[in-house]
């Protein structure tokens, strides 16, 4: 089959499409015939050879896919049939035409989403869904800062937040990445770049501060974090974009605030983990991508590349251009299907 090959960790030239063995679907898998994979942060690390898979996982890029089922391996006990459309959080291995799948990590594509646009949903929605409510606890009426507002992750966080009733506030890299957050329910949106976020969200919030703070970015955002953290607020660290180095009394302001500072990470996490998060995002979530014409959840594609031009789609994202998800089509419309 064909797929994405690093024969020496680099940058996005060194990415080729080469022809590796044909997965087999082990005990309680699915072997998936893939039509399209998304791109996320920890793609790009993992090419520069900066972010290695957990042992025993492919080291194929790729941590979703969205396709149809071509084999079911045995000792699957879930009702998943041959042709039958899904999308899948992977480990790795998504960056292929077939990826062999534990069928906890498997949810059916709802009706009113393509295969392009199912593509896009896992990583960064599991995601998004962890931080904030397995993670995060945010409640109704609780306000959520969400870094990189207009990212895969970003764009999912503020829907999830606007469903659970929450109060998303975003920041982002340009005007333009602000308004796409707002026009997704944010409630307020500031440039990290030019000012203070942090004077923006207290003035947003009359002091109070969010209570919930989603962020990718890391150490040079530390001490504008702490500043705008509402008393007993938790700032939920799941990157470091920005640096992992901290300078400065970080702990002394944080306690002062009875802040907390949990970190979180998904791909490592246990298959009960997944498994048990894949579970309560179908049950809580899923429903709400299935209205063709208004859905209440929808994923949001900045881009598609083909497979052969997977070198192009990682410097669009290197580049910061993208407004949600980067798509990437592995097996052609005609032969995958819609």
């Amino acid at each position: 089959m064909l797929a994405v090959c690093v024969d020496v960790p680099g940058g996005p030239e060194n990415l080729r499409v080469g022809t590796v063995p044909k997965p087999r679907p082990k005990d309680g898998e699915v072997l998936i015939k893939v039509h399209a994979t998304a791109l996320n942060r920890a793609d790009t690390l993992q090419r520069r050879g900066l972010y290695p898979p957990p042992p025993g996982e492919s080291d194929i890029l790729g941590l979703e896919v969205a396709g149809t089922v071509a084999e079911v391996g045995p000792g699957v006990r879930g009702p998943w049939v041959p042709e039958e459309r899904v999308m899948a959080l992977l480990c790795g291995g998504g960056y292929a035409e077939y990826v062999a799948v534990p069928e906890e990590l498997l949810l059916p594509v709802p009706p009113g989403l393509t295969l392009c646009q199912a593509a896009a949903v896992p990583e960064a929605w599991l995601t998004a869904y962890q931080l904030l409510h397995l993670v995060g606890n945010g409640y109704a009426g609780e306000v959520v800062l969400v870094h990189a507002g207009a990212s895969g992750v970003g764009t999912a966080a503020v829907q999830l937040a606007r469903l659970a009733g929450a109060v998303p506030v975003v920041t982002a890299g340009s005007a333009q990445k602000v308004d796409a957050a707002v026009a997704l329910g944010a409630a307020a949106g500031f440039l990290h770049s030019q000012g203070d976020f942090a004077d923006g969200v207290l003035g947003y919030t009359g002091g109070h501060g969010a209570d919930v703070i989603l962020d990718c970015v890391g150490g040079t955002m530390w001490e504008r974090n702490v500043r705008c953290l509402a008393v007993d607020g938790r700032w939920v660290l799941y990157g470091t974009l920005g640096g992992k180095a901290v300078q400065g009394d970080l702990l002394g302001h944080l306690l002062k605030k009875r802040g907390r500072l949990i970190t979180s990470l998904l791909r490592s996490r246990s298959l009960q983990y997944k498994a048990d998060l894949v579970k309560a995002f179908s049950e809580r979530a899923l429903p709400f991508f299935t209205d063709p014409h208004q859905p209440a959840l929808k994923p949001v594609i900045d881009s598609v590349f083909d497979l052969q031009d997977i070198g192009e789609a990682h410097k669009h994202m290197e580049a910061n251009r993208n407004k949600g998800k980067i798509v990437v089509i592995v097996t052609p419309q005609n032969q995958g299907g819609e």
